[in-house]
């Protein structure tokens, strides 16, 4: 059974649909045909008994006694009418299992059980049989109870009826044949006008892997609802996936190397300076090379800076780790990044309401987004400024006083490596904002930059969470 299966297996899906249409209509049509062959049989047997019932065969008291006086298994040539037929056959059984044939019979039909139990009951029902002559020819039987001990035997052939049965049954195969055969050929034409779809998105697939062009796209019905648009819809918005995947990929490399440069630039430049003073023999003084030192170890800093945001982007974003992800006191969180803010703008005045509030999140990246929120709010602040902090019912709020953001700069602060053409001069790599976001939309939250009354720039965090602890958080 293994190996027809295996082989079906291994066939074309057009092949095996056409053999399984097929197999289907055979079975349908054969048992319709064994069916309809049974029920005419039936028909014409019923009529046959009918003759036997009702037909004109009388068979006197005297013809009786006669044929029980001179018993004989022995067949006379003779004639009795019954209708359109002649010739019936005519005996009478003994419940002893013997017969006698009447002279007119057209021959003589071995004897069974039911004619010898009708023998036996006079008052008992016709028996009704199919048998075969002495000579090996088919009759119908229907034994007749006379008397006690004696039944009559009334037969009819069964040659004409036979002969036709066949002759329906091998109209019934030719038929059956031509349908099965019609059906698997309809089978095949449906199955290819069925499949075309699924050639389509098959040659789709095998451009996508021969030639890698994501652009191709699958023509797709828009009203049908089907399993094959269905596939289609999903192969098309797949191919679009992987294309701004594509896309987004390039354009970070491109966005990293161009950003990468000019720290590279930088510290070759000074290095090389710092070489040529060493190889020449006459050193820098030593304002200008411990000045050339901090901008390397700045630049170094700056390079650091910007490898780990490019790490931290690099992974996917399909939402949080399951083995990262835990119950976070955000307001912990609020509270070390505000002593990481107040040491890098010592100058700076940071106030701050933070209430309690549990989130899950990423521990790590939660921080690092809630320090990259106030980087951006020191950095922008004014020398002596005062920066505000709120956290209450899972909103976090930054406002700084600085010189906020243009209406038209809005849309692409959380942008990859964008940055405002003011802010060019400063440090930075354009990243930060877009790791924050990141973060907020994997912890279910949500950010937003925007304009404060009276002037500066107010930066919101929003992350469902509670002002408890849940019970597994001790």
């Amino acid at each position: 059974m293994t190996g027809p299966v295996r082989r079906l297996r291994a066939l074309p899906i057009r092949a095996r649909l056409s053999l399984l249409v097929a197999a289907a209509v055979a079975f349908a049509v054969a048992a319709v045909s064994v069916t309809c062959w049974f029920i005419v049989q039936g028909k014409w047997y019923g009529e046959i008994d009918d003759d036997l019932r009702y037909g004109n065969v009388r068979v006197s008291l005297q013809e009786i006694q006669s044929t029980l006086a001179n018993c004989t298994t022995e067949v006379t040539d003779g004639s009795v009418p019954l209708g359109p037929r002649t010739r019936p056959y005519l005996q009478l059984v003994k419940a002893d299992g013997d017969y006698c044939v009447f002279g007119n019979s057209a021959g003589s039909v071995p004897v069974d059980g039911g004619d010898v139990e009708a023998a036996k009951n006079p008052d008992g029902p016709l028996h009704f049989s199919s048998a075969k002559d002495t000579n090996g020819k088919p009759v119908r039987t229907m034994a007749v109870p006379l008397t006690d001990g004696v039944a009559l035997l009334v037969a009819l052939p069964l040659d004409d009826t036979q002969n036709t049965l066949k002759e329906l049954a091998l109209l019934l195969l030719l038929v059956s044949g031509i349908g099965v055969v019609g059906a698997g050929a309809a089978g095949l034409a449906v199955a290819r006008a069925g499949l075309r779809p699924v050639d389509e998105l098959t040659e789709a697939v095998e451009h996508v892997a021969r030639t890698e062009d994501l652009t191709i796209r699958i023509p797709v019905d828009q009203d049908s609802e089907d399993e094959v648009a269905r596939l289609s819809h999903s192969f098309n918005s797949m191919t679009s996936a992987l294309a701004s995947s594509r896309e987004l990929q390039q354009q970070l490399i491109a966005d990293a190397g161009h950003e990468l440069r000019t720290p590279l630039t930088s510290l070759r430049t000074n290095i090389e300076l710092l070489t040529r003073s060493e190889e020449t023999g006459r050193p820098l003084p030593e304002a200008d090379r411990k000045a050339l030192l901090a901008s390397v170890k700045a630049q170094m800093t700056e390079l650091a800076a910007l490898i780990g945001d490019l790490q931290e982007l690099s992974r996917p974003d399909t939402g949080q780790h399951p083995g990262r992800a835990q119950v976070v006191a955000f307001h912990h969180s609020v509270e070390s990044a505000l002593r990481r803010a107040r040491l890098r703008g010592p100058e700076l005045t940071i106030t701050a309401d933070v209430r309690p509030w549990y989130v899950r999140a990423e521990p790590s990246a939660l921080e690092r987004a809630v320090v990259n929120v106030l980087d951006n709010a020191v950095k922008f602040s004014p020398g002596s400024g005062t920066i505000e902090v709120r956290l209450a019912d899972g909103a976090l709020t930054v406002r700084d006083h600085g010189p906020g953001i243009p209406a038209d700069e809005l849309p692409h602060v959380f942008d990859r490596f964008w940055r405002s053409p003011g802010a060019r001069a400063l440090p930075g790599s354009g990243l930060g904002l877009s790791i924050v976001a990141r973060t907020v939309q994997q912890a279910g939250g949500r950010v937003s930059l925007g304009p404060a009354e009276g002037g500066g720039t107010v930066a919101t965090i929003l992350l469902p969470g509670a002002p408890e602890p849940p019970p597994e958080v001790p």
